[in-house]
């Protein structure tokens, strides 16, 4: 674990984390006074997800913050004591997308009742869609299925393994691409999890690094294009069948990078709220305290 100023960061190489990556090359933590290390997993080595569900990254892995859906973090912190939650956000104008085939039968999300999704288990696809889903059917009527990765829920949907699959840019756009039509999009919430070392000065640090790569993205987005395009560049060459017969030029025209939001201090009485809502869906244990889950700072 961290002591003192430094900090052993996770990085999820996804769009909306963008601003991470930014502040630690542009050395944005370091002029707040930190000392982060980023700790990355490599897109070739990761099967299913990029967050272990087996072991906890502030033990296991010591790992000082965590960015996480909101969710999951929620479970994590009290199945695992995998540290609390230090903050949350919707953190980029960037929503999950629910794809069906072209010539589905699929028109509106209320047609989706009863029909399996491909998600990503234990992300922040798999709770997130309930909510959302919820909207237009009971809770019983929501139906996900497991597919992994963006790649596998793309090629799930291709070989009709599923009949509707959920994305998020930069591979909702490579989906409309291949030809899959939008149902459905609804808003992305993220939670960052601190460990015991995190306290309120060192998450100050944290928020204004971020807020100034946030605010330098805004403010000048084409010259972030390819930071933001890199995760579908390491999709090419993993599953490359996928991109076969499709015209990447035109992907990355229509591409735009996000507006970013800066994370918020964590809600307590929105968190509780969430875990009550994952209680009756029997989705965490109803022992569950809020005041396990969330910091106290």
């Amino acid at each position: 674990m961290g002591t003192g100023n430094s900090v052993r960061l996770f990085h999820l190489p996804f769009s909306f984390m963008l601003p991470q990556r930014v502040a630690h090359e542009r050395g944005y933590f370091e002029e707040a006074g930190l000392t982060v290390e980023l700790i990355e997993r490599e897109r070739e080595s990761v099967d299913v997800k990029y967050i272990p569900s087996e072991s906890s990254l502030t033990g296991d892995h010591g790992v000082d913050l965590y960015p996480i859906c909101k969710w999951e973090s929620i479970k994590r912190t009290w199945e695992m004591d995998d540290g609390r939650i230090v903050a949350k956000g919707t953190f980029a104008d960037l929503p999950y997308t629910v794809f069906v085939r072209s010539d589905s039968d699929i028109e509106e999300p209320a047609d989706i009742a009863g029909v399996p999704v491909a998600v990503n288990r234990r992300t922040g696809q798999e709770y997130t869609a309930m909510r959302a889903l919820e909207e237009y059917m009971t809770p019983e009527e929501v139906t996900l299925k497991g597919f992994g990765m963006p790649t596998d829920r793309l090629r799930a949907l291709r070989d009709g393994e599923v009949e509707a699959a959920i994305l998020l840019d930069p591979q909702s756009t490579l989906a409309e691409h291949m030809g899959f039509r939008e149902v459905l999009s609804f808003d992305n919430h993220m939670g960052i999890v601190g460990g015991d070392g995190i306290d309120e000065h060192v998450l100050d640090a944290f928020m204004a690094a971020y807020d100034r790569a946030a605010m330098e993205i805004n403010a000048n987005p084409e010259n972030y294009r390819e930071e933001y395009l890199d995760m579908l560049e390491k999709d090419s060459r993993v599953a490359p069948d996928l991109f076969e017969d499709v015209d990447m030029e035109a992907v990355r025209a229509d591409l735009s990078v996000p507006r970013y939001e800066v994370p918020e201090r964590a809600d307590r009485t929105e968190l509780d709220g969430h875990l009550e809502w994952m209680k009756e869906r029997k989705l965490v244990d109803e022992s569950a305290d809020i005041d396990r889950i969330v910091a106290s700072h």
